[in-house]
């Protein structure tokens, strides 16, 4: 799901005065905003109800009522993780401390990662999926792994798909992409210098990209065609990416199990021959 305040902020240079107004009260009242019905925010912003219904199907929302959903989440999204920012690991912390924050925060990011899904973004990408003919995968660090996971499991169902642990790999990777392809860049921060050159470079070539980052205006999610957002629940404390990580890999197994089914007989016919037998060894006592 699309940040309602940034799809305000990028629609606001092209506002006219009457939106202008609207959007100013939205991005500075957004916890006053969700209270108010279509009404009481054109009585607000010195506006009028047809004013602002045209604005949110602007925005791309069917209505009002769409629109203040899609507000609801988002704001009550940010409340959550500023509340989450209190429970941040501390030196004080014993180890259960640290087992329950660890494990609320991995719960928590599932659970806002799901409230931000947009149906229509998701099923837009399966079909990006299904249809391209290489998926190329970009990350760094952390994000790397996820990039592998969702490259081995895109292999175990024989769809063509490109990851390499070496930047410049990734680069020429991206210098080769094609309008048939389809580029997955995976960032937490939505910051990373080498994934935004290799996004930029794939964007150039005309190939469709899908972000996998944090739910913020980011210059990754700014320069995707979808964004399947993260909720932003990491720890300030960060020696290395914990529940940013389960939010992401959650993301790649929902489209893979989405493009599954949509090839279900054909899939498990792939599932039987690429399966690889364990040994069992019987003379284990």
């Amino acid at each position: 799901m699309k940040s309602v305040l940034i799809r305000l902020q990028e629609y606001a240079g092209h506002a006219s005065g009457a939106e202008k107004g609207v959007i100013k009260y939205l991005l500075e009242e957004p916890e006053k905003a969700v209270k108010c019905s279509v009404h009481e925010m054109a009585e607000r912003t010195f506006s009028s109800a047809s004013t602002i219904i045209r604005l949110c199907r602007k925005l791309g929302f069917q209505g009002y009522k769409d629109f203040h959903k899609s507000l609801i989440y988002e704001v009550a999204v940010r409340k959550s993780t500023n509340a989450e920012k209190k429970k941040e690991i501390s030196r004080e912390d014993s180890l259960e401390a640290i087992v329950e924050k660890v494990t609320y925060k991995n719960i928590s990011s599932l659970e806002n990662t799901k409230k931000l899904i947009d149906l229509q973004m998701l099923e837009a990408c399966v079909d990006l999926i299904c249809k391209c003919r290489t998926i190329c995968l970009f990350g760094i660090g952390s994000s790397l792994l996820v990039a592998k996971d969702a490259y081995l499991k895109f292999l175990r169902i024989n769809k063509p798909c490109l990851i390499s642990e070496d930047w410049h790999a990734q680069l020429l990777q991206a210098k080769n992409i094609t309008k048939d392809d389809l580029a997955i860049a995976i960032s937490y921060s939505g910051l990373t210098e080498e994934v935004l050159k290799c996004v930029t470079t794939a964007k150039e070539k005309g190939a469709p990209i899908i972000a996998i980052t944090r739910f913020e205006d980011t210059p990754l999610a700014r320069l995707a065609d979808y964004n399947l957002s993260v909720a932003a629940t990491e720890f300030i404390f960060r020696s290395g990416a914990m529940s940013s990580r389960i939010g992401q890999l959650n993301i790649i197994d929902i489209l893979y199990t989405a493009f599954i089914n949509r090839q279900y007989d054909t899939s498990i016919t792939q599932f039987q021959r690429t399966h690889i037998d364990k040994p069992f060894n019987n003379d284990s006592e």
